[in-house]
């Protein structure tokens, strides 16, 4: 088994039914930190995630990165011999990770109460665009449509300018957070109180929609329709990203009372400090476009690391703006674990590639990059052979286009 000996969740067995960005997110926290994750994918073509951002070779490194530490498995759960094997193996499993369209398991005879019966102790946990109920529940939901549908696109972006969207998958990967924190409940109170499990169910739009902070209560109460605001954070001043004489961007959030002053002070703006109309945050919100100003003007006099060196050394939060190549040479990263460096095999040549590390980092038991992504089926034998099915069994299958 693909397993840590220290990882907090090692012993825990993970069944993964979905497909892109989402359950496969929650499976790959889970493996980080030792759970045995086998993946189930079509035969023939597995998971599409295989093929997005395909630069060279057969498998992306976006799905190397979400499919680490886990075992692939090829199987048609389409075919009633398919789930009959997928029954074989939800059975020994503690938590099961899905991410179809709502019915498709029932579909299947996979639903939650035929797992139930089948395995009365399991985590369910079920991800899609919707939820399992309610009016939308049976609409196709991709990321996407979900920060639309929850509320963040509306905010993104400029006045003048139609909405933007953040370039990774920000609701499948939220999502997927939100799965690994249900199915980690499930197995705490089962642990505490013996007996059943339970079902988990996790919709992108609500994973984002939790995401608004205050932004529906503020229209309830107040009619307050927040609008984007470009690089700036709306009603928190100043908080923004300012550019800089050499045409690098500096991100300052200066927000805070005693940090205002500080920062006043560091741009050689005294006045501002003491000005009592900008003591606290409601008056800086007043003044925002003003501070803007301001604070720009004062970058643009300097180059970006001058700027964050007089900044930091008034203990003024700030950064710059770091680029995939500024990533791979910082050495907080470095220091942090978070550039973990791999071999991976690209068109005949081996290849050292800079990955993710694991997050949160464990002080006592901490998880670990094991394995990348696995090849296609990689492990479908040595899974069916723990299941208790026979050479000739598994061959009649693989012949049947099963596995």
């Amino acid at each position: 088994m693909i397993m840590s000996d220290r990882g907090p969740l090692t012993g825990v067995r993970v069944v993964e039914l979905g497909n892109f960005i989402a359950a496969p997110t929650a499976g790959r926290l889970l493996a980080d930190f030792g759970a045995d994750v086998v993946k189930v994918e079509r035969p023939g073509s597995g998971d599409e995630l295989r093929r997005w951002r395909l630069h060279a070779g057969d498998t992306s490194l976006l799905f190397r990165a979400l499919g680490r530490n886990k075992r692939s498995v090829t199987l048609d759960l389409r075919s009633s011999e398919g789930q009959d094997v997928a029954r074989k193996l939800i059975a020994k499993a503690d938590v099961v990770l899905e991410n179809f369209r709502p019915g498709t398991l029932e579909r299947w005879g996979l639903g939650p109460e035929e797992l139930k019966q089948l395995n009365p102790g399991l985590v369910l946990v079920r991800v899609s665009g919707y939820g399992q109920t309610g009016p939308y529940r049976d609409r196709p939901g991709f990321g996407g449509v979900a920060e639309a549908i929850g509320g963040l696109r509306a905010l993104t972006g400029y006045p003048d300018r139609p909405p933007t969207r953040v370039g990774v998958s920000l609701a499948d990967s939220v999502a997927g957070l939100y799965a690994v924190i249900g199915a980690l409940m499930g197995l705490l109170r089962r642990e505490r109180e013996g007996g059943g499990g339970e079902t988990v169910d996790v919709a992108l739009y609500e994973a984002v929609y939790s995401l608004m902070e205050s932004l529906v209560p503020d229209f309830d109460a107040f009619g307050v329709v927040r609008e984007p605001a470009g690089s700036a954070l709306p009603g928190i001043a100043p908080s923004n990203t300012y550019r800089c004489g050499d045409g690098k961007y500096i991100v300052v959030s200066g927000n805070g009372d005693a940090i205002f002053r500080r920062l006043a002070h560091a741009i050689g703006r005294p006045d501002l400090a003491d000005d009592p109309a900008l003591a606290d945050n409601a008056g800086r919100v007043a003044n925002a476009a003003r501070l803007d100003q301001v604070i720009g003007d004062w970058a643009q006099g300097r180059s970006q690391e001058a700027a964050e060196t007089t900044l930091r050394a008034a203990d003024v939060p700030c950064g710059p703006i770091l680029t995939a190549e500024d990533i791979t040479k910082d050495p907080h990263f470095e220091a942090r674990g978070m550039h973990q460096r791999r071999t991976v095999r690209i068109d005949d040549e081996d290849v050292e590639v800079t990955f993710p590390g694991v997050v949160p980092a464990l002080g006592e038991h901490p998880g670990s990059v094991r394995t990348l992504g696995p090849e296609l089926g990689e492990h479908t034998e040595d899974v069916l052979a723990e299941l208790g099915f026979d050479d000739e069994t598994r061959a009649r299958l693989r012949a049947d286009g099963v596995i």
